[in-house]
């Protein structure tokens, strides 16, 4: 069991990393667009703890919460400062805007493309025994994670889909399971079991294919194939709940003590894999995969950032980008009082829907853990 106050420090770190990678965007890119950047601080703003250096106008400081980064840009609220965000090209602006959560998004798919060079590319022609729940058919039938799966009721299984329907095609029935372990066939009898839920399987097993190491270029595009699919689901997230495709639960927002809890199983999830691999190798069993659930967090959660930040909500950098719109498509300026007051007050309704949200998470949390 991993300690809560390890799970606690990799929590901080991923969550400020993904803050602070966010604000490096914006602070390259006002860099780029020659847009003087007065301080990029270390940790939320807050109190400055010491200023650790200067460089070409911008003072590097560190700050008392620390949780991520943020930069203070020239002029940012005042398109009368001369070299200010606020008085540059609106292009120039935009770009500003877009590079933070771009950074997220760059950040996915290097998280991605890394897990997919460590894992490898799936080789469909065999299916593989992931991982064996405890206690459940599969396991007291004497099946082990690294299994090969070649047939079921004596019909020859090669892809995951036809597997899984010969399975529940056979529920509360004993099924008779060929499989390959370190070159040998052996049959096993199994019963899948029509009491245990869908999550759980019938059998407790997670069927999978076999791997090979992937390529530079196969990492990459899965990484940014994978960065891609998520975002575009959590774009979708709002049709889907207002056309009723899924619950509110399963849309509904989640704050730092249900990230935490997400963290915790996931770090501890992988440990516990990275020991019983330890274990089976030192007992010359056949090892199965360590999990990666951590990582796959990361990624996640770098997607979400980026993409919650490009939704057009006045505060957010999307509802600025869509305030600098009508200056590029109309060459007209929306008055800067009136996108100072909306965000203004778009900033105070998103800190009460984070206030709610994060207390929403200790009376009502939300079931996010297996």
């Amino acid at each position: 069991m991993v300690s809560g106050f390890v799970s606690l420090v990799i929590f901080f770190l991923a969550l400020g990393m993904m803050i602070f990678v966010h604000e490096l965007g914006h602070f390259i890119a006002a860099r780029w667009a020659k847009i003087e950047v007065e301080e990029f601080g270390f940790g939320l703003p807050s109190y400055k703890l010491a200023t650790l250096f200067k460089w070409q106008g911008t003072e590097f400081t560190i700050h008392a919460l620390p949780l991520g980064g943020f930069i203070r840009p020239k002029g940012e609220n005042d398109p009368n400062v001369p070299g200010g965000l606020a008085s540059a090209n609106p292009w120039k602006r935009l770009v500003v805007l877009f590079a933070g959560p771009l950074m997220n998004l760059i950040t996915a798919v290097i998280v991605f493309s890394i897990l997919i060079a460590s894992e490898g590319v799936p080789v469909p022609g065999k299916i593989e025994i992931g991982t064996v729940a405890e206690n459940s058919p599969a396991q007291q039938a004497g099946m082990q994670d690294g299994d090969i799966l070649l047939a079921i009721d004596g019909e020859s299984v090669t892809e995951v889909s036809p597997a899984v329907a010969l399975i529940r095609e056979n529920l509360d029935q004993p099924v008779e399971l060929l499989i390959e372990r370190n070159g040998e066939q052996i049959t096993l009898i199994a019963t899948p079991l029509s009491s245990r839920t869908a999550q759980e399987g019938a059998l407790g097993i997670a069927l999978t294919y076999p791997t090979r190491p992937a390529t530079l270029v196969e990492s990459v595009t899965g990484g940014v194939t994978v960065t891609s699919i998520q975002a575009a689901t959590i774009v979708y997230l709002p049709i889907a709940l207002i056309q009723g495709a899924i619950a509110p639960d399963q849309a509904r927002f989640i704050g730092f003590k249900g990230i935490y809890d997400l963290f915790n199983y996931s770090v501890e999830e992988d440990v516990t894999s990275r020991q019983e691999v330890t274990e089976t190798q030192s007992s010359g069993g056949s090892a199965p995969r360590p999990t990666n659930y951590t990582l796959n967090l990361i990624g996640v959660l770098s997607i979400t950032l980026g993409v919650f930040n490009l939704f057009p909500i006045p505060a957010l950098d999307g509802g600025r980008i869509l305030f600098t719109l009508p200056e590029i498509l109309f060459r007209k300026r929306i008055p800067m009082e009136w996108e100072n007051t909306v965000n203004g007050i778009a900033m105070l309704l998103l800190i009460g829907l984070m206030i709610f949200v994060n207390v929403m998470d200790f009376v009502n949390p939300a079931q996010l853990i297996p």
